[in-house]
């Protein structure tokens, strides 16, 4: 008969410690949760060992098949002990333990890259999320975390990109100088979105056809008069409308489309 785990199995208590950064770096992993993230896992296999709620087996059936078909070992836990380790209100009741996914700036910019979003001390976990999943499907070669940034493997963080962390490279600079100097070292154009930048973004074609970099800042702040100064060329959004301004989210969906797009019909001629 299969052991259930319960909240008090050595293991569940050690996977709930998951939830802190400090013990996700000493122990080299953190915690998935939710069918997205560790269908995600799973696909680039990058699952460790899965578990599952026992009252939410049949449910997550397609899952536990590819686990195992795949060698991944999975442990079916008892509901208390899957709100333990879920930081849902409503738990999914499955979970994937993951080695951590760090990739380093320079294995990215030797790989050339023509796309990357940038994002300068972004602190709150649910937009890095919405802007790594965002990059996941405009295309970009990688996501780039700068200064004090949010751990990527916060759980929120995991949710809100809805697996893409696991599909594009996300890389995780402390010095803002150093990360944006190493961009553009390596060919790459820096862009800073400003309200009063010197190009308009509807007129940007030319620039958004070479190698490019976005640079993106936190919600409370936006990028720093210096950054925006580092960078290449300012560019503003059109704003038609009576809306004064875009949250960070809202501005990289624009501005990756674009690029992936000038990219797309660049590909065509």
């Amino acid at each position: 008969m299969t052991e259930i785990l319960s909240e008090r199995s050595s293991r569940v208590v050690s996977y709930a410690k998951l939830h802190r950064a400090a013990e996700r770096r000493a122990q080299g992993r953190f915690l998935a949760e939710g069918a997205n993230a560790v269908a995600s896992a799973l696909a680039v296999g990058r699952v460790e060992v899965l578990l599952v709620a026992d009252e939410e087996q049949l449910r997550h059936r397609d899952l536990l098949d590819t686990a195992t078909a795949d060698g991944v070992g999975v442990s079916v836990i008892t509901a208390r002990a899957a709100s333990k380790l879920a930081e849902t209100s409503t738990p999914a009741g499955i979970f994937a333990i993951c080695p951590l996914l760090d990739v380093s700036l320079d294995a990215v910019l030797t790989d050339a890259p023509r796309l990357l979003a940038v994002a300068v001390e972004p602190r709150e976990p649910g937009n890095a999320g919405t802007l790594i999943r965002c990059a996941d499907a405009m295309g970009a070669d990688a996501v780039v975390l700068l200064g004090d940034a949010v751990d990527p493997h916060n759980g929120k963080c995991v949710r809100a990109s809805a697996g893409s962390v696991f599909t594009v490279p996300v890389v995780r600079g402390r010095s803002v100088v150093d990360g944006l100097n190493a961009v553009r070292a390596a060919g790459v154009t820096l862009l800073a979105t400003a309200a009063d930048g010197e190009v308009d973004l509807d007129s940007a074609g030319d620039v958004l056809a070479g190698r490019v970099a976005w640079l993106f800042g936190n919600e409370a702040h936006g990028l720093s008069v210096d950054v925006q100064r580092s960078a290449d060329h300012r560019v503003s959004i059109p704003i038609r409308g009576r809306a004064e301004s875009l949250n960070v989210a809202a501005a990289a969906a624009i501005c990756l489309y674009e690029s992936a797009r000038v990219h797309g019909a660049a590909g065509r001629v």
